[in-house]
């Protein structure tokens, strides 16, 4: 078993957690991976509000393990979709893609942990001095929006800056990873890239199979000039965008061409549609169940620090 604070914190088994993925993180596959023992969590990014309650309540059908919900600062209806989750009683609230100071703040005393996505040092000490028990650093190699800082250097930097746990994100699909993570400070880490291949994942079975056939350079950050960078596989969309933003088309312009693409993409059109996917694609080899996932995950990590401990000499 590896230690850590998160598993008392947040009465799981494991310290993973399932990344909130807009479009693709719903029910199904939130509750199997709490089932499992790790934190599933529904990606309510674009979600309305009556959708994330159905989804809260579809959830709880299936598991009475712990699960959270992700909602992304500039995404519509925040504050509507805030005050649904903390009504529902749900464990977690993971919040990335802004400052989650407010929702810190109205999230206080109502029973639900406010878990914020960071991608630089100062925004994980400011949301530590704001209340928040925990933080998650996520690296330039994840998929969906990305910062400029790699997971490596964003964790090792935060673990030393704050007193709370640190759950490393990006670039990470295996034990390997999640030792790696821990030996850099970190007391969790967070998958996605890995979970969009589950059997319970309800993408379409083409993103799945286009994610499974990836190698090591076939993802692509498009819409840097917009200001939102976002991490996607290869495909005549990302050609496209990144095409315009050489020409000097407006950032307007560019965020207008991606209106709805993930969801596009989750239905099945992988060529035309946003397929957010981390670097780590390229170590995805076949879809498995969630549990699979991370008993492997685990068994893998736990094998790893003990290899490493027996090729340490005094």
């Amino acid at each position: 078993m590896i230690e850590s604070r998160l598993l008392s914190l947040l009465d799981i088994k494991y310290p993973i957690f399932q990344g909130g993925m807009a479009c693709v993180s719903r029910a199904g596959l939130a509750a199997s991976v709490s089932e499992a023992g790790a934190l599933g969590i529904i990606g309510a990014g674009l979600m309305e509000p009556k959708e994330l309650e159905d989804e809260i309540e579809k959830t709880k059908n299936i598991t009475s393990r712990p699960f959270g919900v992700n909602l992304i600062v500039v995404a519509p209806h925040l504050m509507e979709k805030l005050e649904v989750v903390l009504n529902s009683g749900v464990k977690v609230l993971t919040v990335g893609a802004g400052n989650a100071g407010p929702i810190l703040s109205r999230a206080k005393g109502k029973g639900t942990m406010v878990i914020p996505v960071v991608a630089s040092v100062p925004l994980a000490i400011r949301m530590e001095r704001a209340g928040a028990k925990a933080v998650i650093v996520e690296g330039y190699e994840a998929g969906g929006h990305v910062g400029e800082l790699t997971t490596m250097a964003l964790t090792a930097m935060t673990t030393k800056a704050v007193s709370i746990p640190v759950i490393a994100a990006g670039g990470i699909a295996d034990g390997r990873g999640m030792a790696a993570a821990f030996a850099l400070g970190a007391e969790g880490i967070q998958m996605g890239t890995i979970f969009t291949v589950a059997k319970e994942c309800a993408v379409d079975e083409k993103w799945k199979k286009r994610v499974i056939e990836a190698k090591d350079r076939d993802t692509v950050v498009t819409g840097r000039s917009t200001g939102h960078p976002v991490r996607i596989l290869k495909n005549r969309l990302s050609r496209e965008i990144i095409e315009m933003e050489k020409s000097g088309k407006s950032p307007e312009e560019i965020m207008k061409l991606g209106e709805g693409r993930l969801l596009r993409a989750v239905e099945g059109d992988v060529m035309e549609g946003s397929v957010m996917s981390g670097q780590i694609a390229g170590l995805v080899g076949e879809e498995r169940e969630a549990h699979q996932i991370i008993d492997s995950v685990m068994s893998e990590a736990v094998d790893t620090i003990k290899r490493l401990n027996g090729i340490v000499t005094k």
